[in-house]
């Protein structure tokens, strides 16, 4: 089930203002399917269906290619940059970058007809100024990724990386990196599982691991147009996820 790229791919940060913005120059839509609706923000719309889509209907496994074998990952400090505090991990934001997290809703449950607070699609929501490029945060509960009774304590839980991959890449996206790697924390190392792939039109970073029955996805997404320029920042930002 590619349930984290759906999300991804529906992403939708307030449309920016009219003036700043030319229709013209908007990325297109990856398929007819797409409403017009979400054409201002492209990057951001598809990284957002990584994580969504697939956690509400079910996805046949990724056809997408193996894994080729690691290069070196082009990153930059981002200990300068903005940190972000979420519900049970952090991130860094690139400068610059509007927050479009939803705020959680502290009224809920307080009327007369207990209502429920809407669950938040994304746990961290940031794009840059035009809405062309996009780093989001996603939590799911590991179960609803990979159908299983027992409670994933790792992401290696989800199998091998590239096994992994069926689970996080769409299928027929080309994959330009894909690595495991392992972050020294105070009770030990977590691991992490790293993928970079895209279709031409949109690039995307993504960046995997699991605690306490939860999935964290952060990632990065921007046209392919503008990787080239913004690629090593937009990554940073992704691999920058901590778990609290």
């Amino acid at each position: 089930m590619a349930v984290l790229l759906s999300l991804f791919l529906s992403l939708h940060p307030p449309t920016p203002k009219p003036k700043t913005l030319d229709p013209k120059s908007l990325p297109q839509p990856l398929e007819p399917s797409i409403s017009k609706r979400h054409l201002i923000l492209k990057t951001a719309s598809l990284f957002s269906t990584v994580a969504i889509l697939t956690l509400q209907y079910p996805v046949p496994q990724s056809s997408a290619q193996a894994p080729p074998k690691p290069s070196p990952l082009g990153v930059v400090n981002t200990k300068s940059w903005f940190q972000y505090y979420g519900d049970g991990f952090a991130i860094r934001i690139p400068p610059e970058f509007q927050d479009n997290t939803e705020p959680d809703d502290y009224d809920a449950g307080t009327s007369l007809y207990g209502d429920r607070a809407k669950p938040k699609k994304f746990a961290a929501q940031f794009s840059s100024a035009d809405g062309s490029e996009a780093v989001t945060v996603v939590i799911s509960p590991t179960n609803q990724l990979k159908i299983t009774f027992l409670e994933a304590k790792d992401i290696t839980d989800f199998g091998s990386l590239k096994e992994a991959a069926k689970i996080f890449v769409p299928g027929g996206a080309n994959i330009y990196s894909a690595r495991t790697i392992k972050i020294k924390q105070d009770d030990g190392f977590r691991t992490y599982y790293y993928y970079e792939f895209g279709d031409g039109v949109q690039h995307l970073a993504l960046f995997a691991t699991v605690d306490a029955g939860k999935a964290f996805v952060s990632g990065a997404a921007a046209p392919q147009s503008k990787w080239g320029d913004d690629g090593v920042k937009l990554r940073s930002a992704a691999i920058s996820l901590t778990i609290l």
